[in-house]
């Protein structure tokens, strides 16, 4: 497998992002509108700063490659924990189940908010913030951000996954659409 370094940020130039003419009318309005009816996944991604856990719910997360194994998500240039991401070596993403709605909730709430109650996680050896009673986690070390347009395109290499589902789902995963949480019901 290939010895992966962090690099440093990558600066996009506004100049490649030209929005063709025939497009010029699309509004920031229309675009998320149209985006909120695309169900996603949820998951909380935990960060350690100085000693103190961070923590964020994503719905952009996405396995991008299995050799070598990578994945991202996106953090809005205004999230109150995007300093903390940005100096962050290594991260957890927990993909939340439908029992976890109360923990997207809280993560989705003020900062000060979110590892109040200390029964909630532990911490890896490698100093993470673990939630518990996550079927589902991964982590991985920053290898690439991306600042794009309002957001960060954070790249990690997964150094470790946790799946202690056994192949059987011990719960549905947790949806977000349309501004709202939901669980997945199959079609047969």
């Amino acid at each position: 497998m290939n010895n992966f370094q962090r690099p440093e940020q990558t600066e996009v130039d506004p100049a490649d992002l030209r929005v063709p003419d025939d497009l010029s009318g699309i509004t920031a309005a229309e675009y998320r509108a149209a985006m909120r009816h695309y169900p996603a996944g949820v998951t909380i991604v935990t960060i350690e700063q100085d000693g103190r856990p961070v923590g964020f719910t994503a719905t952009s997360f996405a396995s991008l490659s299995a050799e070598p194994p990578l994945i991202s998500f996106n953090i809005a240039q205004t999230s109150s924990s995007l300093e903390a991401m940005l100096s962050a070596r290594s991260l957890v993403v927990h993909f939340l189940g439908e029992h976890q709605l109360h923990l997207a909730q809280r993560f989705s709430r003020a900062a000060a908010d979110r590892f109040t109650d200390p029964a909630l996680f532990t911490t890896l050896d490698t100093g993470e913030p673990l939630l518990h009673d996550t079927p589902i986690w991964v982590r991985a070390t920053v290898h690439q951000l991306l600042p794009i347009g309002d957001h960060t395109l954070v790249i990690g290499l997964v150094t470790r996954v946790h799946d202690n589902t056994h192949d059987v789902p011990i719960a549905a995963p947790l949806l977000y659409y349309n501004g709202t949480y939901h669980r997945p019901r199959g079609l047969e």
